[in-house]
């Protein structure tokens, strides 16, 4: 049984990237980029004006003739004389010549002149070409997860394609002879399965939408038939249930017998301490345990960094955060523990309810609470670390 530590860098340091695929600007949302993305062009690709207006040559004059117009999209280079100034629209050409431009609100017009009532500083509502960035720069160094707004300025760019790391393809297998879908009916001895759904979730927040779910009841020969069929489909298998040391729990021993290399299994933590590692060519395993809070504690710890890391994130880990503790907490069992709590500002309170089958509590939490292994009791007002998961 590993601590804590040993199991996330051994997860890290088995979950390499994914190939890289070149992608269409208006489909990467979700992706992670593979390599530097370098400006085309400038942007603006010239002088705009930033407001609807009066473009003219700063002097101090306030009264100027009205000689032409410039909207969006026009390129009309007027040579404008001092005494002189065009109408111009947001976003609309800069003649060379002028260098400043007069909000409409701020003049008094009729159709052959205006007379500037606040005079503008010089050079004032003008965009100067390359004010976002310039030709040759980095738009966005490898490893910039794609967001809506880069998506537009990628696009504002002229950039059609993209690399970026080709994104997982996940699997769940569930295990558990007492469990049957929601929506069916519940007899006697029976659960509804939960953790697929949940799991399936998780896997969505990184944008991996298309996860296969599939069912076996516990036994061996099934199990093991399953998993041949699946390990050589997905990148990321997750398996819920059956990894514990019960009778029915087949998981590990058809895992094995499938030529899964075992990278660790069990780790020093509660809740979440019957689970397995390992992978076969670049598929990684996680047989995750049957209670739903254990399940998605491990989720948060191991599988979201080994989707971060395959999907070429730069971080791949939550940045912790510290606050102060509500109350005393005792820790006599030796583990690190995980335990499902709720932060402000300052302070965190651990919830009622931390044992590894309820989920409602953690269905309120926003964090959890890390108590390492080799401490037994935090005092009230202690300072404490958390994992955020909010």
């Amino acid at each position: 049984m590993i601590r804590v530590e040993e199991a996330i860098a051994i997860v890290e340091a088995n979950s390499t990237k994914m190939p890289v695929k070149q992608i269409s600007v208006s489909k990467a949302l979700g992706y992670v980029l593979a390599e530097k993305v370098i400006s085309p062009i400038n942007m603006p690709p010239f002088r705009q004006s930033a407001m609807d207006g009066y473009a003219f040559k700063h002097s101090i004059r306030h009264q100027y003739d009205i000689v032409g117009v410039s909207q969006a999209g026009d390129h009309s280079n007027i040579k404008l004389k001092t005494t002189e100034a065009i109408r111009i629209f947001t976003g609309a050409f800069v003649p060379d010549n002028a260098d400043t431009v007069v909000m409409q609100e701020h003049v008094m017009a009729n159709k052959e002149s205006i007379l500037i009532a606040a005079m503008p500083e010089k050079n004032t509502n003008v965009r100067p070409k390359g004010e976002q960035i310039a030709k040759g720069e980095v738009v966005f160094e490898a490893n910039t997860l794609i967001t809506p707004a880069a998506i537009g300025f990628l696009a504002s760019l002229g950039i059609m394609t993209i690399a970026v790391y080709k994104k997982p393809k996940s699997a769940i297998l569930v295990t558990g002879n007492e469990l049957v879908k929601p929506g069916q009916k519940l007899k006697k001895g029976k659960i509804f399965e939960s953790n697929s759904v949940m799991l399936q979730a998780g896997l969505q927040t990184f944008g991996l939408e298309k996860t296969k779910v599939y069912r076996v009841k516990d036994n061996l020969k099934a199990t093991k038939k399953a998993l041949e069929s699946i390990l050589n489909k997905f990148d990321i298998v997750l398996i819920s249930g059956g990894i514990s040391v019960g009778d029915y729990d087949f998981v590990k021993e058809a895992l094995l017998q499938n030529d899964v290399k075992e990278l660790f299994y069990k780790i020093n933590q509660k809740p979440g301490k019957p689970m397995f590692f390992g992978s076969k060519n670049e598929t990684l395993v996680f047989a995750l345990p049957g209670n739903p809070a254990s399940s998605l504690t491990n989720f948060y710890i191991y599988v979201a960094p080994a989707i971060k890391n395959k999907m070429g994130f730069a971080e791949i880990h939550k940045p912790k955060l510290v606050r102060k503790l509500n109350a005393d907490i005792q820790n006599t069992t030796g583990k690190t523990l995980f335990l499902k709590a709720k932060y402000d500002e300052t302070n965190v309170t651990v919830l009622d309810g931390q044992s590894s089958a309820m989920l409602n509590t953690f269905a309120v939490a926003n964090s959890l609470l890390i108590v390492p292994q080799e401490i037994e009791e935090y005092k009230k007002d202690e300072l404490v670390t958390l994992l955020p998961i909010d």
